[in-house]
């Protein structure tokens, strides 16, 4: 659970080698490459097209596919490209004549079957067709057109007017329905025609999706070829050598000293300097990986400070669960979680986020039961769960304490570890201080509140003391009058630590209001089956499953917003303060455009 200690090395060899040797590097893939051009060097070779990539994708997505063929020798990649993208672009616009004849032959079906007469038998003048409300007839008498009412039903009379132009939009009370020049019929035979062509045109996609493996592989070696050419352009040259930099995890320096003697380069490998910002590798066990996604979903820490990734990954339960409080719905996302588990196993970020998601369910089911909430019912007296009952989530000031001593931990905690990041005590002691001023302001708090005169005395002093250190220490380095004068100047932050603590209280709220309303949704269905006898019922049930439904999924909005907002806004704002560049392997890509069981 830390960020990977990182070495430059630098490598030097014969120009005419380069390219073989970028190969193998590639296929090493332990490098984060440092250019060594100027500005002005010409731009690399781009990878693949966007359109390669879309032709991919709509083959891909194939819902039924033929056997993949593994030979090359007959394989075309850019006619392969050439007709995927024909085949979309036809099956598009077949879809959208599809949908416009649909609702075209609904919209004239009130009419009946008719058939357009030729101009000159109506002397030049044409049929225009309105939807009118009985109520509105009147009007239509009253318009001095020729008209017929075609049909009727409950709601409209269906009405044809005779006239050479379309009536002024006053001279009827609705707008005209549009019919086109087609009739029922001849939209039929057409529409029946375009749903042909699209079978033709799915039959013709399946056929190509043979060829998805080999078109998948042909846009990785593009990718590949298009990364080589950018390292070339990337390193230094002096004929009739040339001269690579990069970083490397110290862990696998001794395989590159072993291919670097192998190949007869020279190598040379160094510390990073205090001035240099490498780019940032996280090393997590991979139950824990997915706390990583959430820490790179605002920022990627700095080298030099401290990989935050775990924490958050606990935290973020926490808060979750806290913010969802109900052990059904728990059960509902551990659920969901289950059904998808072997979908979310097909990729490194499915499996991350599977395991992530499944010890939220499990944090959210453990406090559901605290909290003795099931769909917003408390268990009986007497049961089992009652017994597991032992937090009401309804009594403030309990939840207010617990909420708010979670905030002053969580950023205390955050202040030790930003402490812990520097190599002198005299960075560390403002840090420590913020630490101590935190939890000394919430002992104080709690004290007065619960009466302990031995917990307030001790919270003042911890207030006390973690202030005084921020004042002496928080301008560490500089001369004595300037330093009181940035303690001083950073005390101005002590606003914004309450302000911080008290975000905490979030917490309490959003989880008082997901029990709320399903406790809400429960009174309205039972008062509902009470009113109304036989279909109360069904009519509770429904209130039931659109209720908890909503409920189930604000809350889990509001988990994943507000829990992760706490880490990335409060924690980080006090524990994490230097941004950092992510860690890019220069390596091969995979096959994975492609797979037989995706």
């Amino acid at each position: 659970m830390s960020i990977v200690s990182l070495a430059k090395a630098t490598v030097v060899g014969h120009e005419q080698d380069k390219q073989q040797v970028l190969a193998e590097l590639q296929e090493l893939g332990c490098l984060h490459l440092i250019p060594l051009t100027p500005e002005g060097e010409p731009a690399a070779e781009e990878g693949p097209s966007r359109e390669a990539r879309e032709a991919l994708q709509f083959l891909a997505s194939c819902p039924q596919r033929r056997r993949q063929v593994s030979d090359p020798s007959h394989f075309d990649p850019v006619e392969v490209e050439r007709q995927a993208l024909d085949l979309q672009r036809r099956l598009h616009e077949l879809c959208n004549e599809r949908d416009f004849l649909a609702q075209r032959i609904e919209a004239l079906a009130p009419w009946g079957e008719f058939e357009f007469p030729p101009l000159e038998d109506l002397a030049g003048r044409r049929l225009w067709f309105y939807a009118v409300p009985h109520h509105q007839m009147k009007d239509v008498v009253a318009s001095g057109l020729r008209w017929e009412v075609m049909s009727r039903d409950p709601r409209f009379c269906y009405v044809s007017v005779v006239a050479e132009d379309e009536p002024e939009p006053d001279a009827m009370p609705v707008s005209r329905t549009l019919a086109g020049a087609r009739s029922p019929r001849e939209l039929a035979q057409r529409l029946e025609e375009v749903e042909v062509e699209i079978e033709d045109v799915e039959a013709e996609r399946i056929s190509l999706t043979r060829w998805c493996t080999l078109f998948g592989r042909a846009l990785d070696g593009l990718d590949d070829r298009a990364a080589r050419a950018r390292a070339s352009a990337q390193t230094a040259r002096a004929r009739p050598v040339y001269a690579l930099q990069a970083w490397v995890a110290r862990e696998r320096t001794q395989q590159l000293r072993a291919y670097a003697a192998r190949r007869g380069l020279v190598l040379e490998l160094s510390d990073p300097d205090p001035g240099e910002q490498p780019p940032t590798l996280f090393r997590n066990p991979p139950a824990l990986s997915g706390g990583e996604d959430l820490v790179r979903f605002y920022m990627t820490p700095g080298y030099w400070v401290w990989d935050p990734s775990s924490v958050v990954f606990f935290s973020f339960a926490i808060f979750f669960a806290m913010i969802l409080a109900d052990a059904g719905y728990a059960l509902l996302l551990g659920g969901g979680v289950l059904a998808y588990w072997k979908r979310l196993g097909r990729s490194d970020t499915g499996r991350r986020w599977r395991v992530l998601l499944g010890t939220l369910a499990g944090a959210t089911l453990v406090y559901g039961v605290i909290v003795g909430s099931y769909f917003g019912v408390s268990p009986p007296r007497g049961s089992l769960p009652a017994r597991l009952h032992v937090l009401d989530i309804t009594d403030f000031s309990v939840m207010m304490a617990l909420s708010v001593g979670i905030g002053a931990l969580h950023v205390a905690y955050a202040c030790v570890r930003d402490a812990l990041r520097h190599p002198r005590w005299s960075e560390r002691l403002a840090p420590f201080g913020w630490a101590a001023a935190v939890l000394g302001g919430f002992a104080l708090w709690g004290g007065s509140q619960a009466g302990l005169d031995a917990l307030t005395r001790a919270g003042t002093g911890a207030l006390c003391g973690g202030l005084a250190l921020v004042v002496l220490f928080a301008g560490s380095g500089e001369r004595p009058l300037k330093r009181i004068g940035l303690g001083i100047a950073a005390l101005t932050s002590v606003t914004g630590a309450f302000g911080d603590v008290l975000s905490y209280m979030r917490l309490f709220a959003l989880g008082l209001a997901s029990a709320s309303l399903a406790l809400t949704f429960n009174d309205m269905a039972a008062q509902i089956r009470d009113a109304v006898p036989g279909l109360g019922l069904l009519l509770a049930l429904l209130v039931l499953l659109a209720g908890h439904a909503m409920n189930f999924v604000l809350s889990l909005s509001s988990g994943f917003i507000h829990g992760l907002r706490l880490n990335v806004i409060e924690f980080f704002k006090w524990g994490v303060k230097d941004e950092g560049t992510p860690y890019h392997p220069f390596e091969r890509k995979e096959s994975t455009s492609w797979t037989t069981s995706s």
